[in-house]
């Protein structure tokens, strides 16, 4: 009897040590996929997790000849100024307003565009197609503003065209209604050919043999995109949007700073435009600054959790993919 009493006791440690000998093993017997990946950790640990030492500055007052470790706390002074700033909240609000209504404007093109693109035969075309509708992702915003400007300003090519037909040029730039308007159609322009290779890609994945099953019975090409195609890209739909939730608050700052000038300054300062300027265009307070950032951050874990609970719950399927049954 008290052989199988030390017996039974000793046998969570023998587990717990079986247990990580096979984690020793298993990584040793695929130590050349984990020597593939020990540059990517180390990445992100020396680039995304020390610099997060850092946000201890939102809740101290910074010191130059102090250093971030020596500076005095300050606790929540920081937070205090930044609830109590009508500028702050006017950012916050337009930036939920440009990144909302890009999730249901320009998040849906490259769905579109790469659903018509599958449906093209002709190879040569379609390859023809797609390099031209990729190429302005790899033109920085400065250019793609540049050209923007050039084309829309009050003497560009489209007001020059104006003129030559008798009408009054019209300033695009300057005008604080088609400011955002013009950040979703440029946000299209650059970057919906390169999103649709995440679609065209889950498309190639798609069975075969369901289209030739929808053949038989008679389908068109409509339907099969209805019932076909569109269901089974859906968990990357899916997964990117969640993304682009996450993203909510700190999307589009090189777009929106590059595009902005002084006559729309009221519906260009976003929540990263503010943190610039209040950074770099005035007297600079670094915890003032990574409070603002830290405050972005936590408002976009919210969108995240959020967006991928609510993923779970509409389609059973997240970041982390379908939802696992229960009863299993």
């Amino acid at each position: 009897m008290s052989k199988i009493n030390t017996v039974s006791h000793s046998s969570p440690q023998n587990s717990k040590k079986t247990y990580f000998q096979r984690l020793i093993q298993g990584i040793w017997k695929n130590r050349g996929i984990y020597m593939i990946l020990l540059p990517v950790l180390l990445w992100y640990i020396l680039f995304q997790y020390v610099p997060m030492a850092g946000l201890q500055l939102a809740f101290k007052d910074y010191k130059v000849n102090l250093g971030i470790w020596g500076s005095p706390w300050s606790g929540f002074k920081h937070f205090n100024r930044l609830f109590s700033n009508p500028r702050f909240f006017n950012s916050v609000l337009l930036t939920l307003r440009i990144n909302i209504g890009r999730l249901f404007i320009t998040f849906p093109f490259p769905i579109i565009l790469a659903l018509l693109l599958n449906e093209l035969r002709m190879n040569r075309y379609k390859r023809t197609l797609q390099t031209i509708f990729t190429f302005p992702n790899f033109l920085s915003w400065v250019v793609v503003t540049g050209i923007t400007i050039n084309v829309l300003s009050f003497d560009g090519l489209v007001n020059s065209l104006i003129r030559v037909f008798g009408g009054t040029p019209v300033s695009f730039i300057g005008n604080e209604s088609l400011f955002i308007p013009l950040v979703f159609a440029t946000e299209v322009w650059k970057s919906a050919g390169w999103g649709s290779i995440i679609y065209l890609a889950a498309m190639a994945g798609i069975d075969p043999g369901l289209y030739e099953a929808s053949d038989i019975d008679g389908a068109t090409r409509i339907q099969k995109i209805i019932y076909i195609t569109l269901p089974s890209i859906l968990p990357t739909v899916t997964v990117m949007f969640i993304l682009a939730t996450g993203n909510i608050m700190k999307k589009g700052f090189e777009q929106v700073f590059n595009l902005s000038n002084p006559a729309v300054r009221n519906v260009s300062e976003i929540l990263d435009v503010y943190i610039y300027n209040i950074t770099f265009r005035a007297v600079p307070n670094f915890g003032y600054s990574t409070a603002l950032s830290l405050f972005r951050s936590v408002v976009n874990l919210f969108f995240l959790v959020i967006a991928n609970a609510g993923s779970k719950w509409l389609t059973g399927s997240g970041l982390f993919g379908m939802e696992e049954n229960q009863n299993e």
